[in-house]
């Protein structure tokens, strides 16, 4: 069965694994998966991420991040820009999810970033995905 946006099935498999409280979650792996895993480790919601040798190909497994009480790291994440309509923003016109305690994920030249890294560079780029 194909797969017409992955990246969306990888937001998905997280937020589902959270509510559920899962400890980790398996997903196909490509390295733009893995840059977004990682953009989500350095920011604090997830607890780490790694590769292995599957069947077929490799799969990315995902630690999930939990706090003290057992709420979860990632209250919410949502795709933006999807294949049926692909969202831009300029570099003056970043996105601030939640008033900017969330961080919106930016694919741009310079590989993928969040927001606040667009700010300082003064890049824009495509909008892939607001976590919070």
């Amino acid at each position: 069965m194909t797969m017409t946006d992955p990246i969306a099935d990888m937001l998905t498999r997280l937020r589902n694994a959270s509510a559920a409280k899962h400890e980790t979650v398996d997903m196909p792996y490509s390295k733009f998966k893995a840059n977004i895993a990682q953009i989500l480790k350095r920011e604090g919601f997830i607890a780490d991420f790694s590769s292995k040798e599957a069947k077929v190909g490799q799969t990315l497994e995902v630690a999930l991040k939990y706090g003290a009480h057992g709420e979860q790291s990632i209250q919410g994440i949502k795709r933006v820009s999807k294949p049926g309509l692909r969202r831009y923003a300029k570099s003056d016109s970043l996105p601030m999810p939640l008033g900017g305690l969330g961080i919106a994920i930016i694919s741009t030249s310079s590989g993928l970033l969040t927001q606040k890294e667009c700010l300082d560079r003064g890049i824009g780029g495509e909008i892939v995905a607001y976590v919070w």
